[in-house]
């Protein structure tokens, strides 16, 4: 099992390699730093003057990957990719072009997308395991139809609508919660009950109707008519069978999402006003701060390779046949 988890460790460094170069290589191909330089500057008419300060200021100045004056070592690190790019490795993000530090504002945000990305994840998942159990625990049914008719109308459903008729209805109409913004401590619950609510409900329609058909393709299986044969109770082979047979697909489905947590939803966090790490990207891209975008995008990969490894480590605890591999 040790040597399996290391395995997958391995196979992602190069994979974070590659991102890093990837994305560093898709910014400044479409924008140089004369570009960028121009866009913050913010006037039509740019001197070559300022132009060379801001890009000066900024450490902008020097070769992108190779820097041909320079001898040694410092012809590759004397250059942006190395200022930039490469201390991401070891999570030193910079500056962002208008001087905030990225990596105080990432901790200082992180705490909102959590209060809200948590709660969304946990109540989710149990909402639509829940609903998905019913429905095949009534299989053929009345409700079992109605149900799939209202996971197929959820999911119809536009998540913006969610978003716009809470604000409305709860906030606008009935005055129950505040319409947007953020307050520390137990103050927070009430900015963050109803981007929660949204995020649960929002969800049922796709989630639950997957692991509707999760739990159907497992209740068809041998094993199953097995357990039915010995007299065991339906509820009992749902839950001590199907649900435990069934814990793959799921743990696929609810481990990679657990990366996405610390980034924080970019729309609900835009809409609701949350300062989490969804509005900072979004307010990042809106005024092209392109060093916090290669930060975000950065973390993003990493997070998301993690939880792909947590997903084989995870594999690992309730699939025999990979910890006998």
């Amino acid at each position: 099992m040790t040597g399996y988890i290391v395995r997958r460790i391995l196979y992602a460094i190069p994979i974070l390699i590659g991102v890093n170069l990837l994305t560093f290589a898709l910014f400044f191909v479409v924008n140089t730093p004369d570009d960028m330089a121009r866009i913050h500057l913010g006037v039509k008419h740019v001197t070559p003057q300022a132009i060379a300060k801001w890009k000066r200021e900024h450490g902008y100045d020097k070769p992108l990957l190779l820097n041909p004056g320079r001898r040694g070592l410092e012809r590759f690190t004397d250059t942006i990719f190395y200022e930039k790019s490469v201390g991401m490795f070891a999570f030193r993000f910079g500056r962002s072009d208008d001087g905030r530090d990225i990596g105080y504002d990432i901790r200082t945000r992180m705490g909102p997308s959590l209060a809200i990305a948590v709660p969304v994840f946990m109540l989710g998942l149990l909402v639509n395991v829940s609903f998905a159990l019913l429905m095949v625990f009534f299989r053929g049914t009345y409700l079992d139809f109605w149900g799939v008719v209202l996971c197929v109308a959820l999911m119809s459903i536009s998540g913006l609508f969610y978003i716009i008729a809470g604000q409305y209805l709860f906030s606008k109409l009935w005055h129950l919660v505040p319409i947007s913004g953020f307050a520390g401590g137990l103050s927070a619950f009430k900015f963050v009950i109803l981007p929660i609510a949204i995020g649960v409900v929002s969800g049922i329609g796709s989630g639950a109707r997957w692991y509707r058909t999760i739990f159907l393709e497992e209740a068809g299986k041998d094993y199953v008519r097995t357990a039915r044969a010995k007299g065991l109770s339906e509820p009992r082979v749902l839950f001590r069978h199907v649900l435990a047979n069934a814990m793959i697909p799921i743990l696929t489905g609810s481990v990679v999402v657990i990366p996405l947590l610390f980034m924080g939803s970019l729309i609900t966090e835009s809409f609701f006003g949350i300062p989490g790490l969804g509005s900072y990207t979004i307010d990042a891209i809106n005024a092209q701060d392109f060093a916090i975008v290669r930060a975000m995008v950065f973390l993003g990969s990493v997070l998301y390779i993690i939880g792909l490894v947590l997903t084989d480590i995870s594999y690992t605890l309730v699939d025999p046949r990979v910890r006998l591999e």
